[in-house]
């Protein structure tokens, strides 16, 4: 079993426990309170892993990161891992309802399931999970908080728009 490493990141939208090993992250999610098993950002050495971590998102909450460069390593399913991906490859700044995910992953009856594997997100933001909208547009649950969810939203339309009016 690998090593396993904890720092947390304090986030516009508070704090984020960041868990992962030398063969990547294993999850990113919003804490109440540091756990006193990991290093906060900026105390001492921490692993690269997390390092390349607490930097990238720093630079998205910056607005300089639309993308995410990472060694992942979340655990689940291989329907969850299959949703997952599916997740990965919504755009910055746009949004996907269950329905459309289920049809990515080959199995459009699987909206329900589809919501059990969101649900389970193990690597929030990255893996953006908040991009999943009901098929009426209304935002529906999130770990984190539908507040920090409509955030993450706003935050990336906001941006990508700002983007589009760059010469």
């Amino acid at each position: 079993m690998a090593e396993e490493h904890c720092t947390y990141y304090a986030s516009p939208i508070g704090l984020i426990e960041i868990r992962g090993s030398e063969q990547g992250i294993w999850t990113i999610s919003f804490a109440e309170e540091a756990d006193g098993h990991g290093q906060r950002q900026g105390t001492g050495r921490l692993p690269p892993c997390l390092q390349a971590c607490a930097r990238q998102l720093d630079e998205y909450f910056q607005g300089a990161r639309q993308t995410f460069s990472l060694a992942l390593a979340p655990r689940g399913t291989a329907f969850q891992r299959r949703v997952w991906d599916a997740l990965a490859a919504i755009p910055f700044g746009e949004s996907r309802s269950y329905r459309q995910i289920a049809e990515a992953v080959g199995n459009p009856k699987a909206v329900r399931a589809v919501g059990g594997a969101n649900h389970n997100n193990p690597i929030s933001i990255v893996i953006p999970c908040h991009r999943v909208i009901g098929s009426d547009g209304s935002l529906t649950g999130y770990a984190g908080g539908l507040w920090r969810k409509e955030w993450l939203l706003n935050h990336e339309k906001r941006l990508d728009k700002e983007a589009l009016l760059m010469p």
